[in-house]
């Protein structure tokens, strides 16, 4: 069994990742390069993860690196960041119920918390609402989520934009990237509703289940991705062994 660095090595452009002695390539055939060594190992150890038969589906930091290697929709920074900021308009934990009350409660009392947390830590108006047009958030809440997502890298934001998309939500997404929740309880309160009406009325087990796996699955690859996107130092030597 070869060793994990076996699978990458580093090159000019970055850290490139190696199958079979062949560079891997992206689909529009650009040679697969990644800006840390930290995301070189976290993408090896997910080829070395496979097994008989590769499965795209389950591979998603090299899913990521590749649209944002590829850029396969051509958006610069700016327009990345606009699009991460319009899901305010539209964020999960904003929209609220007034019935039934039992589930109008449950928001309250696991959103509110989120949603306090965001606008200290931004210094930030977001608030919540019943209508079906959704929070009024204000301007200069917007510009603040600009300003502070201008700091991420264009890498970064390819992972921001994909844990915003699993999560419907960017409050949830940036308390979850800036470590104020784990990654359950990001998942769990993007699905309130559902679980409200689960425990309600009950699921189909497998299904259920199979469908939270696969998000919790989808939106650690993305924070990682996002962490390690920003990774500046090698990792050392040592912790490279088997």
């Amino acid at each position: 069994m070869p060793r994990r660095q076996d699978f990458y090595s580093d090159s000019p452009g970055g850290f490139e990742i190696n199958l079979d002695h062949r560079k891997l390539k992206t689909p529009q055939a650009k040679l697969f390069t990644v800006p840390s060594e930290a995301l070189a190992i976290a993408v090896a150890t997910e080829w070395d993860s496979q097994k008989d038969t590769i499965k795209f589906y389950t591979m998603h930091l090299t899913t990521l690196c590749n649209t944002a290697l590829d850029n396969p929709t051509q958006r610069n920074k700016t327009q990345l960041i606009r699009a991460a900021v319009k899901f305010l308009e539209t964020d999960t934990v904003c929209y609220r119920v007034e019935e039934p009350a039992a589930l109008a409660e449950l928001q309250k009392n696991e959103w509110d918390p989120v949603v306090s947390w965001a606008e200290k830590r931004y210094n930030v108006t977001i608030g919540s609402s019943t209508s079906i047009l959704g929070p009024n958030i204000p301007a200069s809440t917007k510009e603040t989520f600009v300003s502070h997502l201008a700091s991420y890298n264009m890498w970064a934001l390819q992972g921001i934009e994909f844990v915003i998309t699993q999560l419907k939500s960017l409050i949830l997404s940036m308390s979850l990237i800036d470590r104020h929740i784990t990654v359950e309880k990001a998942v769990l309160l993007s699905r309130l509703e559902e679980e409200y009406q689960i425990r309600r009325w009950g699921n189909v087990e497998w299904a259920h289940d199979y469908d939270l796996c696969e998000l919790r699955a989808r939106t650690a690859a993305g924070t990682l991705f996002v962490h390690l996107c920003s990774e500046s130092s090698t990792v050392k030597h040592k912790l490279l062994q088997d």
